[in-house]
C-alpha cells in the first residue's frame, strides 16, 4: 500500500485548496523526501521532537500545520532549522505543512474542529472578516454560566484555560479563533456575542474584553489547533491507501 508524492500532494491540495489564500509562508511541500509514501506522520509543529518521532516511526511523510520558513524570519539554514532540515533529509521524509487552509477548512478546519469537539450548534463563518473562515460563531448547546463553560473547555481540551468576565453571567453565544486569534476580540464583541475563545492571550486582550463586556477565554495555542491536521490526515486515510499517525507533541503554550 503506497502512494507518489504527487498524488499525495494533489490530493492534499484538492481538499485544502491553498492557491485560495494568502499565507504567511509557503502552503504544499515545504522539504522533498522519497517519492513513495506509505506512511504519513501528522502533528501540529514540525518541532525536532516530531521528527524525531517520526523516524523512529519510519515514516516517508510529515504533515504538520506549522511548517517552517515564515514571512519575516531569517531564511538561512542555521541553528535549530538547519537540524531539523538535515534530518528530514537525511532520512528522505518529505515535510508537508498547511497553515491557513488548515484553520479555516469548513469540515476538517482547526475552528470547526474545535467548535465540534466543544458541542457548539449552529456553527458559521463571522461574516465579513477575510478570509472566510478565520472566526468561527455559534450558539452554546444551551445557556450555560461563564464558569461551566471555563470548565467545559478545560476538560475537552485537557488543559488549564484563562477566563476574564464574571463566572455566573450567562452565555449563550460564542466566536472563536484557534492559535493566536486574539486580535480579533473586537470584532467578536462588536458581532454581540456573548464570549470569544482563542488560543493565546496578551496583556491588551484583557483590557478589550472588559471594556466590550465579553467573556475571554484563552485555552492554549497548540492545545486549539491539534484537531485540524489530525482530521486531515484521517481523510487523506480514508482516500489513498496510506497508513496515517497523529503524533501529539505536547506544549503548554
Amino acid at each position: 500500500m503506497a502512494v507518489t508524492r504527487q498524488q499525495l500532494m494533489a490530493c492534499l491540495d484538492e481538499l485544502l485548496q491553498p492557491h485560495q489564500l494568502n499565507d504567511y509562508c509557503p502552503n504544499g511541500l515545504q522539504v522533498e523526501g522519497t517519492d513513495t509514501i506509505k506512511h504519513l506522520v501528522t502533528g501540529v509543529t514540525a518541532s525536532q521532537a516530531l521528527i524525531d518521532r517520526a523516524i523512529s516511526e519510519n515514516a516517508d511523510a510529515l504533515l504538520v500545520h506549522h511548517g517552517y520558513f515564515w514571512k519575516g524570519e531569517n531564511p538561512a539554514l542555521v541553528g535549530i532549522k538547519a537540524q531539523r532540515i538535515r534530518q528530514l533529509l537525511g532520512n528522505n521524509i518529505n515535510l508537508i505543512a498547511y497553515h491557513l487552509p488548515i484553520d479555516v477548512h469548513p469540515k476538517q478546519g482547526n475552528n470547526v474542529q474545535l467548535g465540534e469537539l466543544l458541542g457548539f450548534k449552529n456553527l458559521a463563518p463571522l461574516p465579513s472578516l477575510k478570509p472566510n473562515g478565520i472566526v468561527y460563531s455559534a450558539d452554546t448547546a444551551k445557556p450555560v454560566r461563564a464558569g461551566e463553560l471555563h470548565a467545559h473547555i478545560a476538560t475537552q481540551l485537557g488543559r488549564a484555560v484563562l477566563h476574564e468576565g464574571d463566572k455566573n453571567a450567562i452565555v449563550k453565544t460564542v466566536a472563536w479563533c484557534t492559535g493566536g486569534g486574539q486580535g480579533y476580540i473586537e470584532q467578536a464583541a462588536q458581532a454581540g456575542v456573548d464570549a470569544f475563545i482563542t488560543g493565546e492571550v496578551s496583556e491588551q486582550t484583557i483590557h478589550i474584553a472588559r471594556e466590550m463586556n465579553i467573556h475571554f477565554y484563552a485555552a492554549g495555542h497548540h492545545a486549539t489547533e491539534r484537531y485540524g491536521v489530525k482530521a486531515v490526515g484521517e481523510w487523506v486515510g480514508s482516500k489513498l491507501p496510506v497508513t496515517v499517525q497523529f503524533i501529539d507533541i505536547d506544549n503548554p503554550a
